[in-house]
């Protein structure tokens, strides 16, 4: 059985609407900016991929306002558009052959932080703050499956950064197992005082003040990375299925997925990362030279770009393969960069050409990698690999390829 994807809609910081976001990416439209909403001149870090030209009353019913974070706006928002780019509504196959899986890395924040506040005049709320997170994770999958009656299985997965590829690689799995139409794919935002400061902890973000100067992927300067929001959403279907009901496209295959986890610090074993690769090309019967483009995770800290590096040479050998790192223009939007990647690398593949990577340009030469940078590369593309890694040990990788009719 063959998974495709048929729709993708796209939310993010550069761009809102897939050829909006892709438009973005290969004219290198940086969203990257200070950080508004509240006052963040006593943060270290202030600048931030934010969505600013977003209203939410001009995408979604009143009724859907008052019960839902702007994570779960975006994430609705997207899911739309990715159904009407596949030509699905609620009448296109039964309800139990549609289902959700999607990824959360951060939802709740902005929700919780409304609920300490209550703390302050009501004790008995306590409780409520914590389960809100647990159920924050689940309620992008919820209200999706809700508002399109999609009342297959569905899913909500927790892996970070890593967490959006975990989700469309569960999507292939549930399609693999008869389920005709999963929407899938990662949205993310925390950007209220308590969200920013929770990431800010972690000492990974860029202290940077210059937009194009603060996420450096790959760059001898990188320093840090900076905080996105949003990420895509996208529709995956049995290929026979989408065949017999007249889909309008078909963006490519969802050809090979792994993950894998860290080792425990100090037991001098490697890092997961490339074993996700390799194991995901394994699982899409492909060697490394099929590979035309990787998207890289990209993390922007000399010693994570070090290790992505390695397993990059390992793989590919010394510049075997394109890099890049196109999530330099949005920050890295957790759940839904993993996702946003994978709709680039679609649509790579769609157009003939590989996006390059935001702002750098001094690439050391002990990474051994052909990064692209400077301007988009003119080549075909038929097979991409994207990976992501999130905090904690999280690998995942996807392998994407053009789609023919067997």
């Amino acid at each position: 059985m063959t998974t495709v994807i048929t729709g993708i809609g796209a939310a993010t910081p550069n761009g809102l609407g897939i050829e909006a976001f892709w438009k973005a990416t290969l004219t290198g439209t940086n969203g990257v900016r200070e950080l508004t909403g509240f006052d963040t001149s006593a943060y270290p870090s202030r600048l931030a991929g934010q969505i600013v030209d977003y209203d939410a009353k001009t995408h979604l019913p009143s009724r859907l306002l008052p019960q839902t974070d702007v994570s779960t706006r975006y994430a609705l928002t997207a899911a739309a558009w990715a159904l009407a780019d596949a030509g699905v509504d609620e009448n296109t196959l039964p309800d139990y052959d549609m289902g959700t899986v999607t990824s959360n890395a951060l939802g709740g924040f902005a929700f919780t932080h409304q609920e300490f506040n209550k703390l302050w005049s009501k004790g008995s709320e306590f409780v409520s703050v914590y389960e809100s997170f647990a159920w924050f994770y689940a309620v992008n999958t919820g209200q999706i499956s809700i508002r399109h009656k999609l009342r297959g299985p569905s899913a909500a997965l927790v892996g970070e950064q890593a967490g959006g590829l975990d989700a469309v690689g569960h999507a292939r799995r549930t399609v693999e197992r008869g389920t005709k139409l999963v929407v899938s794919g990662g949205v993310d935002s925390a950007f209220d005082p308590w969200g920013w400061a929770s990431q800010l902890a972690g000492g990974r973000v860029t202290t940077a003040t210059d937009p194009e100067a603060a996420y450096l992927p790959f760059d001898e300067r990188a320093a840090g990375y900076v905080p996105g929001e949003g990420g895509a959403i996208l529709v995956a279907e049995d290929a026979a299925s989408a065949r017999e009901r007249g889909a309008p496209r078909i963006y490519g295959e969802i050809a090979g997925y792994a993950s894998t986890f860290d080792p425990k610090p100090g037991t001098g074993r490697e890092p997961g990362l490339r074993r996700a690769a390799e194991l995901a090309l394994a699982d899409a019967g492909l060697a490394p030279a099929d590979i035309d483009v990787v998207f890289a995770d990209a993390a922007g800290l000399p010693e994570l770009d070090r290790i992505e590096a390695d397993a990059l040479r390992a793989v590919f050998g010394p510049r075997g393969v394109p890099v890049t790192a196109p999530k330099a223009l949005t920050g890295r939007m957790y759940a839904g960069g993993g996702p946003a990647d994978l709709a680039s690398a679609l649509l790579s593949i769609r157009d003939g050409v590989i996006p390059a990577s935001g702002f750098t340009d001094r690439v050391p030469d002990a990474y051994g990698i052909d990064l692209v940078t400077g301007e988009p590369r003119t080549r075909p593309v038929s097979a991409a690999l994207v990976l992501a890694r999130g905090r904690w040990g999280f690998n995942s990788a996807v392998v994407v390829t053009r789609h023919t009719d067997h």
